[in-house]
């Protein structure tokens, strides 16, 4: 079969595509990926190696309407001429004009809903679905209307494979910062000032346990964050988009992490306890529910970025070090939570809704 698979926007959703459309290639099917071409999806696409075309899509606003419909006007054609069996699209405002695309050409959609609460996108593009799969059970009390799976978030099939770095030492204590593929410039704030006061902690009690930092800080913070560190002598591997982050989860002994669901769902599928800090501008605040779902369970401590300090923070990790038996017990309760069939149950549902022989001779 021929099938779309239509992701980006972000790391958080084209990762999970790029999951699936491996899924699907796997199979024996002829798989494209569309994106929307823009810089950040870059990095991402480089893990693909089959077909590609870049819709143009761009944020739902009243200022984007020409560029929306010119986008629409893009995937029609692409479509047409393509003639795939099923579209699946992973949310946000990249799935707009290939699900509107799909939907004038006849073309069965699947879409799939990454948070706890869906977006506007999704909302809207769930009455044209065959079907939605789902990351969270309560997803489906806020699509009603809609044919819901849950499933689980698909995540990079080698997330879980990787190994500590050799360059660590190897009785050190490690805290992997990540504010996702963009970076988050007062997370990087808030634990830069935190790790180095904790650094000095550590060095006035003289514990035996040395302090290791990986942190992923996006393309704007890179510098000052490696400059905190420096003054204070930190042993650090800072990168504006880090490349091996198999490795950096493998290596982490505690994760601080925004709360973007492919963070939570690799965060299980490695098993790694995290401090989360939900992202206080998404979209109808899922970042909290993703985190608070998290949490319930005992997988990861949450926070709210505008009532933390970096001595809040500082108190916190130390804590953490204290006890690693508490680290134990949340990294089983996060590998509990993982889902690693999720790229092969969304693909089922992208087969079984595939358009028939008789449909596609239409």
């Amino acid at each position: 079969m021929k099938i779309i698979v239509a992701c980006g926007g972000t790391g958080g959703h084209a990762f999970p595509g790029l999951a699936v459309a491996e899924e699907l290639k796997s199979r024996g099917h002829d798989v494209t990926v569309w994106d929307s071409g823009r810089d950040i999806e870059s990095s991402v696409m480089r893990n693909w190696s089959g077909p590609a075309f870049s819709t143009g899509a761009k944020q739902l606003s009243l200022r984007n309407a020409f560029s929306i419909w010119r986008s629409i006007s893009r995937c029609r054609r692409e479509m047409r001429r393509a003639r795939p069996d099923a579209l699946l699209a992973m949310g946000s405002y990249s799935s707009l004009p290939p699900v509107l695309a799909a939907r004038s050409c006849g073309v069965p959609v699947v879409l799939h809903e990454a948070n706890t609460i869906p977006g506007r996108a999704v909302e809207f593009l769930s009455r044209f679905a065959k079907a939605v799969a789902t990351s969270f059970d309560v997803t489906a009390r806020y699509l009603p209307r809609a044919a819901t799976v849950k499933t689980g978030l698909p995540v990079r099939a080698d997330i879980a494979s990787g190994r500590r770095f050799d360059f660590i030492p190897a009785d050190a204590f490690v805290v992997f910062v990540t504010g996702g593929s963009q970076g988050a410039h007062m997370v990087n704030c808030l634990l830069s000032e935190a790790l180095a006061m904790m650094k000095g902690e550590l060095d006035r009690r003289g514990a035996g346990r040395p302090l290791y930092v990986i942190h992923q800080t996006g393309a704007a913070d890179e510098g000052p964050v490696m400059a905190t560190y420096a003054n204070v002598s930190l042993p650090s591997r800072v990168n504006a988009f880090e490349r091996e982050m198999a490795n950096a989860f493998a290596s982490a002994d505690i994760v601080v992490a925004r709360a973007g669901a492919s963070t939570c769902f690799e965060l299980a599928a490695c098993g790694k306890p995290a401090f989360l800090i939900p992202l206080p501008t998404s979209m109808r605040d899922h970042q909290h529910f993703n985190a608070d779902a998290f949490a319930a369970c005992g997988a990861a401590d949450e926070g709210v970025q505008s009532k933390l300090s970096p001595r809040q923070m500082c108190r916190y990790l130390v804590n953490k070090y204290d006890n690693p038996g508490q680290l134990a017990e949340m990294a089983a309760k996060m590998r509990g939570l993982s889902a690693p069939d999720a790229a092969a149950r969304v693909a089922d549902i992208v087969e079984n809704s595939a358009a028939s022989p008789a449909e596609r001779r239409k």
